[in-house]
Order: C-alpha cells, then sequence, then structure tokens
C-alpha cells in the first residue's frame, strides 16, 4: 500500500480512536454508569453531558497530557491535512525539545518558589529571634513555619539542636537552585556566633536585600516580556502565511510538501527560522544573566 493509502486510513483510524476514548472514558461510559450502579444501588440519566461535564472532562484531559504531546497531534493532523508523513515526523522530532522546555521552565519556576520561601525564612527567624527564643530554637520554629530549607531541612535543624555546625549545614543547603539567599543566613550566623552582633538586625538587612534582588529581577522579566512576545509572532507568522495561501486557494501544503522547490523552500525556511529562535532566546537569555 502507498503513502496516499495510508494517509487516507489516518482519519478514519483518528475518528474511530475518539470515539472509543469518549465511549471508554466519556462521563457517561458504560464503566461509569456501572460503577455508580455499584457503589449507590441508584439510576444513571442517559441524558446528554451538560456543558460543565464537557468543561470537566477537558481539564482533566489537559490536566493529564504534557504539553510537549500536542507537538505530535499537531504533525498528524498536519500530515492529513498534506497527505505527507514529513510532518508526522517533525512532530514526533518536536517532543524531547518542548520536554526539555517544559523541565527547564519548572526548574525555573520551582527556583523562584524557593527564593520566596528563604526570603519568608529569614524574615520569620528574625521574628522569632526578637520574641526571646535562642538561634537554635527559632531556627526550628522558623523551618517548621515558612520552609525555605528544602531538602536539607533535615540536616541544618539537625545541626542547630544538637549544636553541630549550622552555618556549614546553611551553606550545603544553598545549593540548590533558587536557594542563594541560605549563604548570606549562614554569614549572619556565623558572625552573630562569633562576634556576638545581632542576628535579627543582620538577617533584617538580607531580607531587604533578597527582596530587592528579587523585584529587580521581576522587574527585568516584565520587560523581556515584549521581546519573547515578538519573538513569538514571527515564529507564527509562517503558519499564518500558510493559513492565507490556504484562503486564497493556493493549497501550499501541497506545494511545500509534493514538490522539489518546496521541500527546498521548507527545508531552508524551517533552518532560518530555528535559527532566528534560537539567537532571539541567547539575548533574552543574556540579558536575564547580566
Amino acid at each position: 500500500m502507498g503513502v496516499t493509502g495510508v494517509m487516507g486510513d489516518v482519519p478514519m483510524g483518528v475518528a474511530c480512536a475518539g470515539v472509543a476514548v469518549l465511549l471508554w472514558g466519556g462521563p457517561y461510559s458504560a464503566a461509569r454508569r456501572a460503577q455508580l450502579l455499584l457503589a449507590g444501588g441508584g439510576v444513571v440519566g442517559s441524558g446528554p453531558p451538560s456543558w460543565e461535564d464537557v468543561a470537566h472532562e477537558l481539564r482533566r484531559v489537559r490536566g493529564r497530557w504534557r504539553p510537549e504531546w500536542w507537538s505530535p497531534v499537531v504533525g498528524l493532523v498536519v500530515g492529513v491535512l498534506g497527505g505527507s508523513v514529513l510532518p508526522v515526523v517533525a512532530g514526533a522530532a518536536g517532543v524531547p525539545l518542548l520536554r526539555r522546555m517544559r523541565r527547564d521552565r519548572s526548574a525555573r519556576r520551582a527556583g523562584e518558589r524557593r527564593a520566596d520561601a528563604v526570603i519568608a525564612l529569614c524574615a520569620a527567624l528574625a521574628g522569632e529571634v526578637r520574641s526571646g527564643r535562642q538561634p537554635g530554637e527559632a531556627l526550628q520554629c522558623a523551618a517548621r513555619d515558612a520552609g525555605g530549607l528544602g531538602e536539607a531541612q533535615a540536616a541544618v535543624l539537625a545541626a542547630a539542636r544538637f549544636g553541630g555546625d549550622v552555618p556549614g549545614a546553611l551553606v550545603g543547603a544553598a545549593r540548590q537552585p533558587g536557594t542563594g539567599g541560605l549563604l548570606g543566613l549562614a554569614a549572619c550566623w556565623r558572625v552573630a556566633v562569633d562576634q556576638g552582633a545581632g542576628l535579627a538586625a543582620g538577617l533584617d538587612r538580607l531580607e531587604g536585600a533578597l527582596r530587592a534582588e528579587r523585584d529587580q529581577r521581576a522587574d527585568l522579566q516584565a520587560q523581556l516580556a515584549g521581546a519573547r512576545s515578538t519573538a513569538v509572532m514571527l515564529a507564527g507568522l509562517p503558519v499564518l502565511g500558510l493559513l492565507l495561501g490556504t484562503a486564497l486557494g493556493a493549497d501550499p501544503l501541497h506545494v511545500l510538501l509534493h514538490t522539489g522547490a518546496g521541500l527546498g523552500c521548507l527545508l531552508v525556511g524551517g533552518v532560518l527560522e530555528g535559527l532566528g529562535m534560537w539567537w532571539a532566546l541567547r539575548i533574552v537569555r543574556g540579558a536575564e544573566g547580566m
């Protein structure tokens, strides 16, 4: 069987798979009705699902699907429309790249949450010290309330409880992404213990510096949002061109996927598009690292 025949069978297979998923996992499926009857012994209505049920199912599916898995879906749709396997291959190749982008974004957000927790830890620790608690006891209370120590919390609290090297444990905890403020906390602790300086005053200054750094970083992110939006808009212009060509009846997918000149233009355009996106992201990341 040729490629055209295989691609012609794809829509029917996709439709059958969609109907099977709907019948098996929908809110009014046979399995769901059996579960409800066995659980409560009641009668399950056979009416059509409401908009709330549909919205709930869509949110459930979106929560289970990772963003990178939309790449092969889009590639499959474009491949069906264009009658070629090239979009399917390109969609599958985009899964690792999108997965890496998602993990990097998740790691960055986790680092931001840890940085906020460190700020809250400094504020809570300063309050506990002012209330008259000893530094070790104050650190245990503040860590339970505000967190901020991450995976190293047990080691730090053990050092504080049994008279260990608390600054060294804090330095070890600062190796986690987003917890660089714990280095300042370790310095404040060391100065307060060795030289008898006020721990609360040092924590106040440290908290102010960390908050100022966070606000500066948030302001930089807001300023770079325009550059990111421009890069995304430029990346979407080829898609807009394909839609306009289709609306005018030019059949650009056939030209790009089934002619030599179109394949050459697609290859060159894809390389230039990738280089442009890489360069734009490099500029943004360079600005973030300043």
